[in-house]
């Protein structure tokens, strides 16, 4: 595993021999091993049915794991209850109608602060906050339930956000967003993360990753196969493909005219033009 460079050692999450099963005796973790430290910025990716999901939930307690065993900041997460490990980790359901349940979006992200105990002024602050984050004053009185999907998803990132958790857990994050949803929504992780914000995108979309993640962490069939920076995230499109996941057109460029000179872990548009502005295409 390569640490985020801003990243401290203080692990935050801690995962050992963590397994899963559904009923019907579905496995969807195994055995399943990891550390995420303070003030990382992570992306935990797989294609459908890799158990990424899965692992996010028992990280947060809404799973209860079958075997193995979940600290969080030192603590067996079996002694903390729901609230208290929703303090620590903060968890955006990729589906966000399976969140949302108040008549105004103001009440929806006033309610994790209230349910974690914080006084009415305290809430109403962390919600203005929030919801000033996600650019959502204008919705603040509108049901959550008849928005658009880019903003119920803004609105349940912003429930999370509200509750001021030490790692913003996020599920599919984009999805349903536009560009510039996108685009505002990863310049405020980002701000969050450079103040000391753990970050972790669970996803699918490896342009995303490669622009933004700072650790990658590839998973299929309930087990991790790549613990790595993004470099080496991209640099093996076998493994890439037995994880279900599709690399960005630049990646597969990259790996094209890996045979001319051009290095194969290039991850941006901008390194390309690098190596063939410098001339190192033969």
């Amino acid at each position: 595993m390569i640490p985020s460079p801003s990243a401290s050692q203080e692990k935050i999450v801690s995962l050992r021999n963590l397994r899963f099963s559904y009923e019907g005796g579905v496995e969807a973790l195994r055995d399943l091993n990891l550390d995420i430290r303070k003030g990382e910025y992570i992306a935990i990716v797989g294609g459908n049915g890799s158990g990424k999901t899965t692992l996010a939930k028992c990280m947060n307690g809404l799973l209860r794991p079958s075997g193995g065993s979940v600290h969080v900041k030192g603590t067996d997460a079996r002694k903390m209850t729901v609230p208290e490990l929703a303090k620590v980790v903060g968890y955006a359901f990729q589906n966000p109608d399976h969140q949302l349940f108040c008549s105004t979006v103001d009440e929806e992200v006033r309610f994790g602060p209230r349910n974690l105990g914080y006084s009415e002024s305290d809430a109403a602050r962390k919600a203005e906050r929030a919801i000033e984050a996600m650019n959502l004053k204008e919705l603040r009185q509108k049901p959550p339930l008849s928005l658009r999907l880019g903003e119920r998803r803004r609105v349940s990132i912003a429930s999370v956000m509200a509750m001021d958790p030490e790692v913003l857990l996020l599920d599919e994050p984009t999805t349903g967003l536009d560009m510039e949803e996108s685009e505002m929504l990863m310049k405020k992780l980002h701000a969050l993360n450079s103040e000391g914000r753990t970050v972790v995108l669970i996803t699918h979309d490896m342009r995303l990753v490669s622009e933004h993640a700072k650790r990658v962490v590839m998973m299929s069939e309930g087990r991790i196969m790549l613990d790595s920076d993004p470099r080496g995230a991209f640099s093996d499109l076998e493994l890439l493909r037995r994880c279900k996941l599709e690399p960005p057109a630049v990646t597969r460029l990259a790996h094209a005219l890996r045979n001319k000179g051009v290095p194969y872990d290039v991850i941006s548009p901008e390194e390309l033009v690098f190596h063939l502005v410098r001339g190192e295409v033969k």
